[in-house]
């Protein structure tokens, strides 16, 4: 054994070798968009986990390990826990929705887009994939060896929406217009910069937020309002057995809960900055020139204030810049709605 051992022992090339790759890999984490991508992977994988398993109790376990309201809690403080595991470097979006409104209204750009929702689709389906690992015999046993999208004993509803009886395709579309729109404009108010009352708090508010929402509004569309929510696991679902039927059930709902978030999204956030405007500066866009756009961002302040820097937060729903912003500067002032 002694003689095999000498075989295995790493040469002054292989130290070379696993070196290199460990300065490329260090040097990859470095860049800004890599840990944004894996910060929206990693926050979205957390909320989910939290969030499908806690479907998980109430549909396998028969209203005795698990009930609506538990599915809500474990939504809300999922959110929560996936806000303070991204939220200081990507802001932790974890919802395309989100994401599509904070590039359209200037927040954000646009060239960030792919990869977040890229990471937020992964994160998602990991869990998907973990949960129906942790609880695959619960899943067998409850429907028989039969994977089914509806029914009694069906299970494809641990993973993504579906709708109920009473419901139709297009009154489900209207509930998460509205639904998402509501979201969308609370988190914008809880976000807000203007705010210093809610610095620190973000996190658990916005998982109260959530809570809230599926307690008061969660029983019509099961409160899907996020296609990186309901998407990715609804795809796992077809690879994992359950068929061509996931996308099938509810006259083909499956398209519903990826647009009409992003649609009630962008109309939330309309209504937020028409009537109460925001301090959150806006992010130069494509091809515009950053100092140009500095000067006309700030040319609507008073030149008699000194700006101070906006306070961060690890627990913004957004990523922000880091430009000044005048405190003085009223959320009235014409030059805070212009640039949406």
């Amino acid at each position: 054994f002694m003689g095999l051992g000498c075989c295995f022992r790493p040469t002054r090339s292989s130290k070379m070798v696993s070196s290199s790759a460990a300065r490329k890999i260090k040097k990859a984490l470095r860049k800004k968009w890599v840990r944004e991508f894996l910060a929206e992977f990693l926050s979205t994988y957390v909320m989910m986990v939290f969030g499908l398993g806690s479907v998980a109790h109430m549909v396998l376990g028969d209203n005795k390990f698990g009930t609506f309201l538990g599915v809500n809690l474990g939504f809300g403080f999922g959110v929560t826990m996936g806000v303070y595991t991204g939220g200081d470097v990507s802001g932790a979006h974890m919802n395309a929705a989100v994401t599509f409104v904070s590039c359209a209204l200037g927040r954000m750009s646009w060239k960030k887009f792919p990869v977040y929702v890229l990471g937020q689709f992964m994160g998602s389906f990991m869990a998907a994939f973990t949960i129906y690992g942790l609880f695959y015999t619960a899943i067998i046993h409850f429907s028989g060896g039969q994977l089914t999208v509806t029914g009694p004993r069906a299970t494809a509803s641990i993973f993504a929406t579906y709708l109920p009886a009473y419901m139709t395709l297009w009154r489900g579309f209207v509930d998460e217009v509205v639904v998402t729109a509501i979201l969308q404009l609370c988190l914008f108010a809880i976000g807000e910069k203007k705010n210093p009352e809610m610095q620190g708090t973000q996190a658990l508010v916005i998982g109260f937020l959530v809570t809230v929402i599926g307690i008061s509004l969660g029983m019509n569309s099961g409160y899907g309002i996020n296609p990186s929510r309901d998407l990715p696991p609804r795809i796992f679902t077809y690879f994992a057995g359950w068929g061509k039927e996931v996308f099938r059930a509810n006259e083909n709902w499956w398209w519903v809960p990826v647009v009409a978030p992003i649609l009630g999204a962008y109309i939330g956030g309309i209504i937020y900055l028409v009537f109460i405007g925001s301090k959150t500066p806006r992010e130069p866009q494509g091809s515009e020139d950053p100092a140009t756009f500095e000067e006309h961002t700030t040319s609507v302040a008073p030149t008699n204030r000194v700006s101070i820097p906006a306070p961060q937060s690890s627990a913004s729903v957004a990523p922000t810049n880091r430009a000044s912003v005048n405190p003085a500067l009223s959320t009235h002032d014409s030059g805070h709605i212009e640039h949406f």
